[in-house]
C-alpha cells in the first residue's frame, strides 16, 4: 500500500498529475487543489489513495491529510465514486464541505458538475449521521459538564466540521481544549484547530 509519493512533477493535465519517482511515473488523479499547488519540474509530496477493482487499478493523489481524509469520506457515502469525490473537492475545499454538511446546504453540492439533488442529499444524510456518532463522545477539558452540547452552538459545528474532515473524536477533543471559543468567529476555530493538528 502506498501512503505517499515524493518526486518530481512531470506532468499536470486535468485531474491528473504525473509524479516521476526514481524514473517510473505515477499518474494520480488529483483535485484542482491540489493541482494548484503542483509546478512541472519541481518536487512534490502527495499523500495517495490507491483504489483497485478488477479492471483497473487508479491512484489518487492529495496535497495535504485533510483533502485526503475529506475524499475517503466522500467515497463512503453510497452512490459517490472516486471521480465524483475529486469533482467535489475540486469545487470546495475540505473546510467549505465541512461547513456545507453542517449547515445542510444542498446548493453549495449540486453546483458541482455531475452531482445531482440525490447524491447531494445523500452526501449531507450520510455524513451529518457519521458525524453525529463521532461527536457523541467528545467532552472538551474533561468531565461531563464540558461536553459538547447538541448542535446550533459554535463549539458543537467546530466538532462536526473536524469530524467531517475524518478527525477521531480524541484528535478533536485535544486540539479544542486550548482555542477560545466564545470569542472566536466559526471558521476561526477551524482554521486553529486544523493548524494545530498539523503540527
Amino acid at each position: 500500500m502506498f501512503y505517499h509519493i515524493n518526486g518530481k512533477v512531470t506532468a499536470i493535465e486535468q485531474n491528473l498529475a504525473v509524479i516521476d519517482c526514481w524514473g517510473i511515473g505515477f499518474a494520480l488523479n488529483a483535485t484542482v487543489n491540489t493541482l494548484s499547488h503542483l509546478q512541472i519540474g519541481e518536487s512534490a509530496k502527495l499523500y495517495t489513495y490507491e483504489h483497485i477493482r478488477e479492471d483497473s487499478f487508479e491512484l489518487f493523489g492529495f496535497y495535504d491529510k485533510q483533502e485526503k481524509r475529506c475524499f475517503e469520506m466522500l467515497i463512503g457515502v453510497s452512490g459517490v465514486g472516486p471521480k465524483a469525490a475529486i469533482s467535489i473537492l475540486s469545487s470546495a475545499t475540505p473546510e467549505a464541505l465541512a461547513m456545507a454538511v453542517i449547515s445542510g446546504d444542498e446548493k453549495a453540492l449540486t453546483a458541482v458538475p455531475g452531482i445531482g439533488k440525490k447524491i447531494a442529499q445523500r452526501v449531507l444524510l450520510e455524513l451529518k449521521d457519521k458525524i453525529a456518532k463521532e461527536t457523541s463522545g467528545i467532552s472538551i477539558g474533561g468531565g461531563a459538564a464540558a461536553a459538547v452540547p447538541a448542535g446550533g452552538s459554535k463549539l458543537s459545528d467546530a466538532v462536526s466540521a473536524l469530524a467531517v474532515l475524518g478527525y477521531s473524536s480524541s484528535e478533536i477533543s485535544i486540539v479544542m481544549k486550548d482555542i477560545d471559543v466564545e470569542n472566536t468567529a466559526l471558521e476561526e476555530i477551524i482554521k486553529q484547530a486544523l493548524r494545530k493538528m498539523l503540527k
